[in-house]
């Protein structure tokens, strides 16, 4: 089921720390609303998907510090309660929920935080591929590769940060000491060489860390009356996300359920790299009806 596109009505919400810029597409009269939430990445990543959801009220928003949301307060880094703090406001701003969450990557972090402080407000959660490096066997590896994207991205600038960060995300199995040595040359994939001298970069300096390095309250997950579904891609086997996913799966005593394409599943024509959007769409809405059971991959 797609739509044409909707007019979307864009609000901002000031919040302690920040002010926040989310869009809704409106649904029929008394439509179920779905949440569609990334970290760092912002509203402009769901267009496509929020198309294939006409029968509900679709919300996307800008996490603080990136895109048409900015810090008030000069902090430079954010931490997953303050963004799941952020998302409980833009929740009661749309009328309170409880409603459905689907959040991939630093959202799915976000949004698993949410649900461990405010369970009420979310009907169910897909998880998809949060990169929760303590919940993988490699644990102590994969923390050191993910500092030393820091730390590249300290020393020179978002080309050697993004070169370890493609290096780290793309790489399949267990992570290795290789991956928390010096970074790749940036021009290898594109990537600036020159130093601009900024380190605010959303990713790379106010989420990476924080994100990653998130250790949820378990026993609040599994009880909440959430359903929660921690989704992965098919596509994405091996790779550290998906492997986080599946470690926050076994933490939770469930199997995730697998979806359409990788990291990217959901993505049309967005930042240029398509997923399987159809697939992901039908899916994603199996699973949010209930036709898919818990726990089966």
């Amino acid at each position: 089921m797609t739509s044409t596109p909707t007019e979307l009505d864009t609000r901002g919400l000031e919040v302690p720390g920040a002010v926040l810029t989310y869009d809704v597409r409106p649904g029929p009269a008394g439509a179920p609303v779905l949440f569609l939430v990334g970290s760092p990445m912002g509203a402009e990543g769901f267009g496509t998907l929020a198309g294939h959801f006409p029968d509900r009220t679709v919300v996307t928003y800008d996490v603080r510090g990136a895109g048409r949301s900015r810090r008030t307060d000069g902090a430079p880094t954010n931490t997953p309660e303050e963004h799941a703090d952020d998302l409980s406001a833009v929740i009661d701003a749309v009328g309170g929920g409880p409603v459905d969450l689907f959040a991939t990557s630093g959202g799915a972090i976000n949004a698993l935080t949410l649900v461990a402080r405010r369970p009420e407000q979310v009907r169910t959660l897909v998880a998809h591929e949060p990169p929760a490096v303590r919940y993988v066997p490699d644990a102590a590896e994969a923390s050191a590769a993910t500092h030393a994207i820091g730390e590249a991205y300290r020393q020179g600038g978002r080309g050697p940060g993004m070169a370890a960060f493609i290096r780290l995300v793309g790489h399949r199995g267990p992570v290795t000491a290789e991956l928390a040595g010096p970074a790749p040359d940036p021009a290898v994939f594109g990537l600036p060489t020159e130093d601009d001298g900024s380190r605010d970069d959303p990713l790379l300096s106010q989420n990476l860390l924080s994100s990653t390095h998130v250790e949820f309250d378990l026993a609040a997950l599994r009880a909440a009356p959430t359903r929660v579904v921690v989704a992965v891609g098919e596509a994405s086997e091996g790779q550290l996300a998906r492997r986080g996913g599946e470690g926050v799966a076994a933490a939770l005593g469930t199997t995730p359920v697998l979806f359409p394409g990788d990291h990217g599943g959901f993505m049309g024509e967005e930042f240029g790299q398509r997923g399987e959007p159809e697939a992901f769409a039908a899916r994603l809405r199996e699973v949010l009806d209930g036709g898919v059971t818990d726990g089966v991959a």
